[in-house]
């Protein structure tokens, strides 16, 4: 940004303002408490936190699943607005949302503002859960389903441009549904109907992958930029013995590690990799299982769906007998030291997998690929685009988890016959992500298309009163009084 207006002679100090929430209540060891927070590394870039308010005005001071916020969203969103001018000094210009939850704050603030607005989906649950838009009413009272799709309808259609990772959210491929395309026509019976929920065709959506910090995920190679002095602690990590935060120590430390790290719910599909892995003895004794994710203790946990897999995990290591060969970490790692984990892995020839029942891009793949680790990924969504199957990196159908578990013991067994294999599958993941995959053209893209839209935002205002009329009409009706609702509840 900086370069763009130094170029053009402007001479403006751009600022950057990340809008989450305020938790009172904040987890130890985070800053989530802050109410600004400049961004390290950065020149004007700050966080702002805005805490959620009750209808009486009180501060909600825990934390809330993204399932449950939704009778929050609108104060919330007028709170924003006028911490955001005053922090700003007038309104901002380029507004961007993430999620569901952020893209329905940005699309109100853009509205409110006259901004130009950017939806950046991230992920979207309608795909995730099959059949979620049907059978909605029996799973409103967990997931909450109808408020978020119809929040979704609106953000997308209210968005001046989409941003979205790969071709495959918007349209999918031959055997499945792009998480926009999903949109297009569903219906929840007794709720609504949509005919023509989004134009998938339409000329506001643009793909702009993401890429991995450079300063924090780089190859195992280059030894020069190691933080060696993190390697005790890591090691004590993986092969000490058990505590409250771990489980399972590893009787044959010299074995690989195949490593995984992600949230510990149902999608991520943290429970079946370890499943698929405890039935198979060939995968067993060519490799330790490395997972990070979650808590040991289901009590530390607010998450009703992460509870359900803490058992699970704990269920599995008691039927396969996983403890002398799989370790399981119950830690939340900083960037620094899960990128340096990285690349311990790869130092050992081991290789990371994201077995995900769906992925909407898998930014944790490219971490694991420019560190040098073979990567083994869901072929459902992001990872199909990312990885060039048996070049780059695996393809593994999680719906196939014998196949899945076969498929990563024959890479480890020509890994220990051919000593050129594991370093080939290396190289061509790091080049993979060097040529398609960084922030440096990501920025580049982001900028132009803001430009070129807030443009069209400006000759286009007059026709499209209609849709915004609508789509006030829709959050009025039908948004409104589901959010109320969930609130009703929460109370009772």
């Amino acid at each position: 940004m900086r370069k763009r207006l130094h170029e053009q002679g402007l001479e403006i100090e751009p600022q950057i303002m990340v809008v989450t929430r305020l938790l009172p209540e904040a987890p130890q060891g985070t800053t989530c408490d802050q109410r600004l927070e400049e961004i390290v590394g950065t020149r004007n870039a700050r966080i702002l936190r805005v805490p959620f308010r009750e209808e009486s005005g009180e501060v909600v001071p825990q934390w809330i699943s993204r399932f449950e916020l939704w009778p929050y969203v609108e104060r919330y969103t007028d709170d924003v607005a006028r911490e955001l001018k005053a922090e700003l000094g007038g309104r901002p210009d380029l507004i961007v949302g993430n999620y569901s939850d952020g893209n329905l704050v940005a699309s109100l603030l853009a509205h409110s503002l006259g901004v130009t607005q950017c939806n950046i989906a991230h992920a979207l649950e309608k795909t995730k859960y099959l059949y979620s838009d049907l059978y909605w009413k029996e799973n409103d009272a967990q997931y909450h389903f109808s408020s978020q799709f119809t929040a979704d309808l609106i953000a997308m259609n209210a968005a001046d441009f989409i941003i979205t990772s790969t071709y495959q959210e918007i349209a999918g491929t031959g055997e499945s549904l792009g998480q926009y395309e999903s949109y297009g026509a569903f219906t929840m019976p007794d709720l609504y109907r949509v005919v023509n929920g989004i134009d998938i065709y339409d000329p506001k959506f643009n793909i702009v992958s993401p890429g991995a910090d450079a300063e924090v995920y780089f190859p195992y190679s280059e030894s020069e930029r190691r933080l060696t002095g993190l390697h005790d602690e890591i090691e004590a990590l993986i092969y000490s013995g058990s505590d409250e935060n771990s489980r399972g120590e590893l009787a044959e430390p010299d074995k690989p590690l195949l490593f995984t790290m992600a949230r510990l719910d149902r999608i991520k599909n943290i429970t079946g990799l370890v499943e698929w892995y405890g039935r198979n003895e060939r995968l067993r004794n060519s490799a330790n299982l490395l997972v990070v994710a979650g808590y040991i203790d289901a009590d530390k946990s607010d998450d009703e769906e992460e509870r359900g897999q803490i058992a699970r995990m704990h269920q599995l290591f008691d039927e396969h007998g996983l403890d002398d060969q799989a370790r399981w970490l119950g830690v939340r790692l900083d960037k620094k030291m899960s990128g340096e984990l990285y690349r311990y892995v790869a130092d050992r020839r081991g290789a990371f997998i994201q077995p995900a029942l769906f992925e909407a891009f898998g930014l944790t793949v490219i971490e694991a690929m420019i560190s040098g680790l073979p990567t083994f990924a869901t072929c459902y969504g992001g990872p199909l685009e990312i990885i060039k199957d048996g070049v780059s990196g695996f393809h593994i159908d999680p719906n196939h988890g014998d196949s899945a578990a076969d498929k990563i013991a024959s890479f480890f067994e020509n890994c220990q016959q051919d000593s050129d294999y594991w370093r080939q599958i290396s190289a061509g993941s790091v080049e993979r992500v060097r040529a398609k995959y960084t922030w440096e053209l990501y920025a580049e893209r982001m900028m132009t298309l803001s430009r070129i839209y807030g443009f069209w935002k400006y000759v286009t205002n007059l026709e499209r009163d209609e849709s915004r009329r609508y789509l006030e009409m829709f959050y009025g009706l039908q948004f409104r009084p589901l959010a109320q609702a969930i609130g009703k509840s929460q109370q009772r």
